[in-house]
């Protein structure tokens, strides 16, 4: 299965750089090519004054135009309302040697990423431009990086969970997607200070949401005005702690929204004098921000986790999907739990799904499953991947469990037998642990032929590097000192 492709834009000034060899150099089949080839620039320039026009009624004045790299950091470039056409046309300069950046902005480099040399080009998706509620005058889009030639760079990780959904759709398989936003509010103050909380009410308590009614209804009110479909909002474990919850949308889709909405609440957070925290632990030894992963697979209109013969309603297909998943979750936590903080956030009885099993509603296996209400499962049947946090970079743990799951299908795996209860209190040795630092997941990712073909040798290589670098810079870190160092740059 190679998901990995680069495409011309033949409507470029000419042929791009030569390509590394390996998987992103091989040309993959037309679906996963066609999703990620850019539209001819007449077509650009004519959706992108249109999409100007809209935006000069809503008073924008600028757009910021953002992408994720490999720590998990949004990085961003932003343009005058203006500029937006020539972006949409030309590109905006993006250097190369942000995807081998580590969360503090020090840099590192890989074999074919790095150095100072190289540009690229960041393109706007005009198809998820919207002004941004909380910050006014202001407008965001997701981008997508090219080379100075046109065709796609090998190291865009948004490229990379783009040609994986539609490696999915090649085989008539679509997925819905949605990615909890889970972080901590603190009163504003140095990145030196203990957090300091604006309530102090229990968990899951009315009085923490009495507390922060009129931040919450104005996160609410943000997200609704730029058109997010929010399904449940609430209180969490930690001090501090919140999550919101939107409607499931198409992977590439679910994975802006998640960008988004932690974007949106950070912006709401600084109207109110606050600051947050996305990291995935806020305090050493408190419960963590999850950004745990719920996806469904479906065919033709119909949800394939449900009416099957398999566990609890589940088809062949699914089965055979989710069996990937769980089989290669030791190697997706460098896609889905990237920082090395993520680590004293997945340990058991947390509900952070450190084991690496699965169950019907259990929120301590790596893989929940969930069927939903009777009368609604046909809708709502989905899976939970909990071991994910909000350190990840969305695209690539989108991406990664796409392609997980499809060599689960050609493989034609079956779930192991379901768990159920707290794996901790298992005998021991019967339920396996999922990694608990940095260097056992990453010698998982050297092992996986399927994700290394996935992404392709210069992507693979890029995440390799910088987990790497973070996982020998913080070695000797105590749990604190790793907590505090990583707190505010989530």
């Amino acid at each position: 299965m190679t998901i990995g492709t680069v495409t011309a834009d033949a409507t470029g000034p000419g042929p791009g750089p030569a390509q590394p060899s390996g998987a992103a150099g091989r040309l993959g089949s037309a679906g996963p090519a066609a999703a990620v080839a850019l539209p001819p620039r007449a077509e650009r320039a004519e959706r992108a004054e249109e999409a100007a026009d809209r935006l000069r009624t809503a008073a924008v004045e600028a757009v910021a135009v953002t992408w994720v790299d490999n720590a998990g950091i949004t990085r961003v470039k932003a343009v005058p309302l203006g500029g937006l056409t020539h972006a949409a046309q030309w590109g905006v300069g993006t250097a190369p040697c942000f995807d081998v950046f580590l969360a503090d902005d020090a840099i590192t480099t890989s074999p074919i990423i790095g150095g100072p040399t190289g540009d690229l080009r960041l393109y706007p998706d005009l198809d998820r431009v919207v002004p941004l509620a909380a910050q006014p005058g202001w407008a965001w889009a997701p981008g997508d990086r090219y080379t100075q030639g046109g065709a796609p760079h090998p190291g865009c990780q948004r490229l990379f969970a783009r040609r994986a959904q539609a490696a999915a759709a090649e085989r008539g398989l679509a997925l819905k997607a949605g990615i909890e936003v889970e972080w901590v509010v603190a009163l504003a103050g140095s990145p030196q200070e203990e957090p300091q909380y604006p309530t102090h009410g229990p968990a899951y308590g009315m009085h923490r949401l009495t507390d922060l009614s009129d931040y919450l209804r104005d996160v609410l009110r943000a997200l609704r005005e730029q058109g997010l479909e929010v399904l449940q909002i609430h209180p969490e474990y930690s001090p501090g702690q919140f999550e919101v919850s939107v409607a499931p949308e198409g992977p590439v889709g679910a994975a802006d929204t998640s960008v988004l909405v932690r974007h949106t609440v950070r912006a709401v957070s600084a109207e109110h004098g606050l600051r947050v925290s996305f990291a995935p632990v806020v305090e050493a030894g408190a419960v963590g921000n999850g950004g745990h992963l719920h996806l469904s697979l479906w065919r033709e209109g119909r949800n394939l986790g449900h009416g099957g013969p398999g566990p609890h309603g589940l088809t062949a297909e699914a089965e055979g999907f989710l069996a990937g998943v769980l089989d290669a979750l030791p190697e997706l936590l460098v896609l889905g739990c990237s920082s090395p903080a993520g680590y004293l956030r997945l340990v058991p009885s947390h509900w952070a799904g450190a084991y690496q099993c699965w169950g019907l509603e259990n929120r301590e296996a790596a893989l929940r499953l969930v069927t939903g209400s009777t009368g609604e499962r046909a809708a709502a049947a989905n899976a939970e991947v909990k071991c994910f946090d909000a350190s990840a970079n969305p695209y690539l743990a989108v991406g990664g469990v796409i392609a997980a799951g499809l060599a689960g299908l050609d493989q034609r795996l079956a779930l192991p037998p379901e768990f159920t209860g707290d794996p901790a209190a298992a005998e021991p040795g019967t339920v396996p642990r999922l990694p608990t630092g940095p260097a056992e997941s990453l010698a998982a990712y050297e092992r996986s032929a399927v994700l290394r073909e996935a992404l392709g040798e210069p992507l693979y290589q890029a995440v390799l590097a910088v987990r790497r670098a973070e996982s020998e810079q913080y070695a000797a870190a105590t749990p604190e000192e790793l907590a505090a160092a990583t707190r505010w740059r989530y």
